[in-house]
């Protein structure tokens, strides 16, 4: 990634760090010492515990205690009693200290905990701070490991000089204890002053937080999520009711607007053109909250990400964390010149939370990324300079979901409006259209240690990860596959989120795809595992 700077006003100038910017040193913490939460870290985790607990309190105010009101109030009274000596217990009770090498965590008094955690295993250092935190000058610093359900340790709450401090020290040490004998970038003996100072990669100004609201799909999920809640919370499907009630009114006031048919189209079309644009404006609002101050930050082996207008969020890992990554563009993004760069990391979570770094540039011109995938790869070409297609007949593979979708829809319709319904089948010729065009556009390559894969055509996806991190092969075979002589070959790294692509090279003929399991067995089988 080159370093040469955009001139001021650029769209995508990268502004130097703010001056002024305090830089913690690891003796604000001295080792051999244990130190306390903040004195008011009690009041945090009461109302954390509260948060966690407002469903069960508000069931047992209302439902809780069928006699007098003054019998539910005692239930309640005690029930925050008893969360309020939680808290206390644990500020009383929790205590941590800087060794030479690692992190030790005293908890319990009753059931005594001593977790030691070395900086070399630290992946993820977090610092959390809502507006209540900003108001009193605290953080939450959370230290996490890889693949763990839970962070290893969780302060709650510092003052934010000391959990500046504490991520400085993990930061710096963890890059001592790491960096390999003769590594051009860190010396484990190196003194303080030579490892270098952080240098911003990546800041998002407010044009391009913008942007990122109008290409995203921030306000349908809160709108969905809002429904869902209402459908489960509204006795009696009172939310159901409303809702057909609002479209009922909303189409019938389209319809008063014209006589003519061609007239009430016209204003049913206005109505949906008005709800996106609503919805995209939500969006945006979404997008402002949560990624004003955007900037992405390299500290010697680290990465670093801070955030967010009302909570800002702070995260940092080391570069050799990132186990895969992924470059995406929606049409939005195409029509704005715009594309996104997210990593796999080996620290995750469970169910549907995400923990981690995980965006290193939530939206950048395709240049910029490419730069920034170069710069971190600094031993790999990207992007590669020849791509191999897939089977020829790979559309056909593309094809049933699409053929699905279009016979679900056009029953749909004809159940209906009849006969008219069968408009539906229209899809089909779209459907055909999409799988060429995927297929003719996707491939992959493996160049320099690198395996890619490119996929989508109306909506498009690079995934690729260093061979040195992948964990497990596998060649996978459907009854399609086997009906049309396909296979595909599928790639397993560590700290794969949810939502991230499957790192896949599909619909390969099958002899193409047993000779690359075994060349890309080989190359593993060379090298250690990079975790």
């Amino acid at each position: 990634m080159t370093t040469t700077p955009e001139p001021p006003g650029h769209p995508d100038a990268t502004p130097p760090d703010p001056p002024g910017t305090p830089v913690p040193d690891d003796t604000v913490l001295p080792t051999a010492r244990e130190r306390r939460l903040h004195p008011l870290s009690w009041l945090f985790v009461l109302l954390s515990q509260i948060g966690q607990m407002l469903v069960p309190l508000v069931a047992v105010v209302l439902f809780g205690a069928s006699g007098e009101d003054g019998a539910r109030l005692i239930v309640l009274a005690v029930a925050l009693a008893a969360l309020l000596a939680a808290a206390f217990w644990r500020y009383l009770t929790f205590s941590y200290r800087i060794g030479d090498d690692s992190v030790f965590v005293r908890s319990g008094l009753f059931e005594r905990s001593l977790r030691q955690i070395p900086f070399s295993r630290i992946h993820d250092v977090a610092l959390h701070q809502n507006l209540l935190h900003r108001l009193f000058g605290v953080a939450e610093v959370r230290l996490e490991s890889a693949g763990g359900s839970q962070p290893e340790a969780r302060m709650q709450v510092l003052a934010m000089d000391e959990a500046l401090a504490l991520e400085a020290v993990v930061r710096r040490r963890s890059q001592r204890a790491v960096a390999p004998a003769g590594d051009a970038g860190i010396d484990a003996a190196a003194p303080h002053d030579d490892i270098p100072a952080p240098r911003t990669l990546l800041a998002l100004p407010a044009g391009e937080v913008i942007r990122l609201g109008l290409v995203s799909n921030r306000g349908m999920v809160v709108v969905a999520g809002a429904l869902a809640l209402a459908m489960q919370a509204l006795p009696d499907n009172l939310a159901g009711r409303v809702l057909t009630d609002t479209a009922r009114e909303a189409f019938g006031y389209a319809s008063h607007l014209g006589e003519s048919w061609h007239a009430r189209v016209l204003a049913g079309a206005l109505l949906i053109v008005a709800a996106i644009a609503a919805l995209r404006l939500l969006s945006v609002a979404l997008a402002l909250v949560q990624y004003h101050g955007f900037r992405l930050v390299e500290d010697g082996r680290r990465l670093g990400v801070e955030r967010g207008l009302l909570t800002r969020m702070r995260n940092s890992v080391p570069r050799r964390r990132i186990q895969a990554w992924t470059l995406h563009e929606g049409v939005l993004h195409r029509l704005l010149r715009r594309r996104g760069v997210q990593v796999d990391t080996a620290v995750v979570g469970r169910g549907q939370e995400q923990r981690g770094l995980s965006e290193l540039a939530p939206i950048a011109t395709p240049a910029v990324c490419d730069d920034l995938v170069r710069h971190l790869l600094a031993d790999r070409t990207w992007p590669p300079p020849h791509w191999r297609p897939l089977h020829p007949r790979a559309w056909l593979r593309l094809l049933p979901p699409g053929i699905a979708t279009a016979l679900i829809l056009s029953a749909a319709l004809a159940w209906w409006f009849g006969a008219w319904g069968l408009l539906g089948l229209l899809w089909l010729p779209w459907t055909v259209l999409a799988a060429v065009q995927h297929a003719r556009r996707a491939g992959y390559a493996i160049d320099g240690g690198l395996v890619s894969v490119r996929e989508g055509w109306w909506t498009r996806h690079w995934r690729f990860a260093e061979v040195g991190k992948v964990q497990a092969l596998r060649l996978r075979q459907s009854p399609l596959d086997r009906i049309t002589g396909m296979a595909s070959v599928w790639l397993d790294t560590a700290g794969a989120g949810t939502m991230a692509p499957p790192l896949r090279i599909p619909y390969l003929p099958v002899a193409e795809a047993r000779m690359l399991l075994a060349r890309l067995n080989r190359d593993i089988a060379r090298q250690p595992l990079r975790w």
